[in-house]
């Protein structure tokens, strides 16, 4: 079965139509869950063909969209030679990163204990700081900021300055979250740059006091890969 025929038996190409087919197929957005994928992609030097899914109109409420994604959320990804030779649909950015460093044998330690931990910590992301920062973001610069009670607001300060202490504290004695650059970082440091630039909140959680995280932080985003993966998809 030759790539393009691979890609054309997915419902999402009558609407996303690949150009690329023998690529791997990045449905998304700019956005911190959205360029961990893109910042891997680039980081691992696969093969890739961008799409982007506007929420200005929707796209990811669309049949085609949901067919790869029945929870609506961006990034996915199509890869046309998954395991087995096989095309494999997948979604959830953890899992996507998990997939692509086992792919390429890349940024995810070979010593299985080590693999394990580099695991907890983008876990560590997706429970915690992907979903602290992001009801922060609201509260403190979208439609939650004219809420007059701002214990909602202070609730999500209290729990994501709790969080950068985690990670600083784990950051004290090592450059990266594993000591080498990995998944972790690829998964935390999106969410860490969104925080303090596109939510504003740096004051607020008092991010000065992070030293660690601010060193580590500076290191991520001077990275080619990551200045790159930051804008792809282009938005429109």
């Amino acid at each position: 079965m030759s790539a393009a025929s691979k890609i054309a038996d997915f419902p999402i190409n009558a609407k996303w139509a690949a150009q690329h087919p023998e690529r791997i197929q990045l449905y998304s957005l700019p956005t911190p869950n959205g360029v961990k994928v893109s910042i891997m992609l680039e980081e691992t030097g696969l093969a890739y063909e961008p799409h982007l899914v506007s929420f200005d109109s929707n796209d990811q409420f669309s049949p085609e969209f949901l067919s790869l994604n029945p929870n609506n959320k961006i990034p996915a990804i199509i890869d046309p030679d998954g395991p087995g030779g096989k095309p494999l649909a997948l979604f959830e950015s953890g899992a996507i990163l998990i997939y692509l460093a086992e792919k390429t044998g890349k940024f995810l330690p070979q010593d299985p204990a080590a693999r394990y931990q580099a695991i907890q910590w983008v876990m560590f992301q997706m429970g915690g700081i992907g979903p602290m920062f992001g009801q922060l973001g609201f509260f403190h610069r979208f439609a939650g900021k004219e809420y007059e009670d701002k214990r909602p607001r202070d609730r999500y300060v209290a729990e994501s300055r709790r969080l950068l202490g985690v990670l600083d504290q784990r950051l004290t004695d090592r450059e990266w979250v594993m000591g080498e650059y990995g998944i972790a970082d690829i998964a935390i440091f999106p969410w860490v740059r969104n925080l303090v630039g596109f939510y504003e909140a740096g004051e607020l959680v008092g991010f000065q006091d992070f030293k660690n995280i601010r060193r580590t932080l500076d290191a991520f985003v001077a990275r080619p890969a990551v200045i790159k993966g930051l804008t792809i998809p282009a938005r429109g």
